[in-house]
């Protein structure tokens, strides 16, 4: 078994324990790999260990990898920051964006979208912690921005993604997690129409079983699946 599926299975194993404590399904919860500068070759053995989400920072490089390893029966996510003017490129290449975080932007992936004669499904990007270098909405502007853009005809809002802080300590982001499960019920009870509400994208290597134990559909793991990224 390679180190890559080794780590795979030794996540889904927390993943399947997190739930379980909780009283949770392990298959509620997807795992996303993250393959941000991860070479092509270790991205196929993820996809061959079972992996069916790859998550991509950057539309260009979602877009190369894409082309060159194919679609492979998985789901291509992203979750960087996206720019208005890359959302044409995005809405073909992705099934899923993560990072919607404000009104022009999901305007903007709508009309791509139905130049496509497609539907885009997003997630919005919440910004809990009030961090100035992540992107996200505040929690207190989520539900009027979801109410929003929930009138655009050519994507569907799917659920809500963060990211907390860094800690040392994985406890201590629970309370962000619980935040955003507490959001989207809170969504949910406006019964607002093409809202679904089915995913919330949170967790990563450093604090996916807490994430899970708060209600995560999908973590997004990197560096527990593919190791330490190479320095650029």
């Amino acid at each position: 078994m390679s180190s890559v599926a080794e780590n795979i299975r030794r996540v889904r194993d927390v993943i399947e324990d997190a739930a379980v404590k909780t009283g949770r399904n392990p298959s509620e919860v997807r795992l996303m790999a993250v393959t941000k500068t991860v070479e092509d070759d270790r991205i196929l053995e993820a996809i061959e260990a079972g992996v069916d989400i790859i998550g991509e920072n950057y539309v260009q490089e979602g877009k190369r990898k894409v082309e060159k390893l194919g679609r492979r029966g998985v789901e291509w996510h992203l979750i960087g920051y996206l720019q208005s003017n890359k959302a044409k490129y995005a809405v073909r290449i992705f099934d899923m964006i993560h990072s919607v975080d404000r009104s022009s932007l999901a305007q903007e992936i709508d009309r791509r979208a139905g130049m496509a004669g497609s539907a885009a499904k997003i997630l919005v990007e919440v910004n809990l912690s009030g961090e100035t270098t992540k992107g996200g909405v505040k929690k207190d502007e989520a539900l009027a921005l979801i109410r929003e853009i929930a009138k655009l005809e050519n994507l569907s809002v799917c659920g809500l993604m963060t990211m907390p802080p860094w800690f040392d300590a994985p406890e201590q982001a629970r309370p962000y997690f619980a935040a955003l499960r507490e959001l989207r019920d809170r969504v949910v009870a406006e019964k607002i129409g093409n809202v679904l509400m089915e995913e919330l994208s949170m967790g990563m290597t450093g604090d996916y079983r807490v994430a899970v134990e708060e209600g995560a559909t999908i973590v997004r793991v990197g560096r527990g699946i593919f190791g330490e990224r190479p320095s650029r």
